[in-house]
């Protein structure tokens, strides 16, 4: 017997399927990357268009090729894709004080070129950096296959240009 034949989606439960579908990240049929959207408020999503402006046109020598579904909170380049969102949600680890002090495995705070970074493992090889002491949080996912410093280089600018320093509402 098919569980699903008898149940009903509530108006809440269809945003939420939505949603749980584009943060699972699938690549779409064209093979091209995929990246949930953020939902800032107001202050951040104005920064976050501010930096899609001033994004540089490659990182770490990949082209830009934006991920789906197209939104200037999102960017992308190259094949395995490096992806850019901002106007994320703080971290958890950004609180947490064995980061600060340097005791925990999984992150690590440090900068590159003037921009604060958090630095996570993804569980796949690659990294997960989310600026610190910005107004807006930026989010940038490197794959195994790319050198992470050479990432950070390449955008720290314009985070600096885009996103002020200060804390994020």
């Amino acid at each position: 017997m098919n569980s699903f034949r008898h149940r009903h989606i509530s108006v809440f439960g269809l945003p939420a399927l939505v949603l749980l579908i584009t943060a699972a990240g699938c690549s779409s049929a064209d093979g091209s990357a995929s990246a949930a959207v953020p939902s800032p408020g107001a202050k951040a999503a104005e920064l976050c268009q501010n930096l899609d402006k001033v994004l540089p046109a490659k990182v770490d020598g990949a082209g830009r090729e934006d991920p789906s579904p197209a939104s200037t909170l999102t960017a992308g380049w190259g094949d395995p894709a490096i992806i850019l969102r901002c106007g994320v949600v703080r971290p958890t680890k950004m609180s947490d004080p064995k980061v600060a002090e340097g005791r925990d495995d999984d992150a690590v705070a440090g900068g590159v070129n003037g921009v604060r970074w958090l630095m996570e493992e993804d569980g796949d090889g690659g990294y997960r950096f989310t600026t610190a002491l910005r107004r807006a949080y930026v989010e940038v996912s490197v794959p195994e296959s790319r050198d992470s410093s050479s990432v950070l280089i390449d955008l720290a600018s314009a985070v600096k240009k885009a996103i002020p320093e200060g804390i994020a509402d």
